[in-house]
């Protein structure tokens, strides 16, 4: 196995991982390369029959999109994997993201809270693309709710850097919904349009789950965080320096 993938956290019943950039969580229809589901199948078999897809996703409870790094935690046993599942549908994990968006984003909370907004749009599938989700009234099929709160941590001339804080699990929520009040994702190929950028030799997107706050089984409440990766640092430290 060639993937390089760091443990942050592991027990008997969990493991949390660092998910590079570039690896898809497990199989789609058009993925050939190796996937984080056969990393852990080879670090962890107990795992192969746990979950409610185990021929296709043993183990995981959430998942990122490919192209996005950072934290994420698998279940090693079917009651663990019970014990997260509910935790995640009920809304009761704290899931952090640090995103770059196009543009000077402004505060929209009607609080007054400086660097502070949320993104209230239900999200469903895109009438012409299969691959996307929209947030708007082209979208196929039912609309579900999705909410993203967000807070300013840094601005520049082009460009600002927000923590999100996704209070649904819709498949590219954070993307779509910045996407959607005119802010892409830095260098989003999916959803970025004209406004796409990639600055500093950027490669993927700007998006990294950097923190995830839950109860383990054994009772315990983790707080587990992932750094930012070299080549999001990269693209920051050229901004600053402009």
């Amino acid at each position: 196995m060639s993937l390089n993938i760091s443990i942050i956290y592991q027990d008997n019943d969990i493991v949390v991982i660092n998910k590079p950039a570039g690896i898809s969580v497990h199989k789609g229809v058009a993925e050939k390369g190796e996937t984080l589901v056969d990393w852990l199948m080879e670090k962890f078999p107990e795992m192969k029959k746990v979950g409610d897809e185990p021929e296709l996703r043993p183990g995981i409870v959430h998942r990122l999109d490919k192209e996005t790094s950072g934290v994420l935690v698998a279940a090693r046993n079917k009651k663990s994997f019970e014990f997260l599942k509910s935790q995640f549908q009920k809304r009761e994990v704290v899931k952090k993201y640090l995103a770059l968006v196009e543009g000077e984003l402004k505060n929209n909370l009607p609080t007054g809270q400086a660097g502070n907004g949320v993104i209230a749009l239900p999200i469903g599938r895109s009438k012409s693309d299969f691959r996307k989700k929209l947030a708007s009234d082209n979208a196929k099929g039912e609309l579900r709710e999705a909410v993203t709160e967000y807070k300013v941590l840094e601005k520049f001339p082009k460009h600002t850097l927000v923590e999100a804080y996704p209070k649904t699990g819709r498949t590219h929520q954070i993307r779509v919904h910045f996407k959607a009040i005119g802010h892409p994702v830095v260098c989003d190929h999916l959803y970025g349009g004209k406004r796409m950028t990639c600055p500093f030799g950027l490669a993927r997107h700007f998006l990294h789950a950097n923190f995830l706050e839950f109860v383990s089984p054994s009772g315990a409440r983790l707080k587990l965080e992932a750094d930012l990766p070299e080549d999001l640092e990269k693209v920051l430290a050229g901004l600053r320096k402009k």
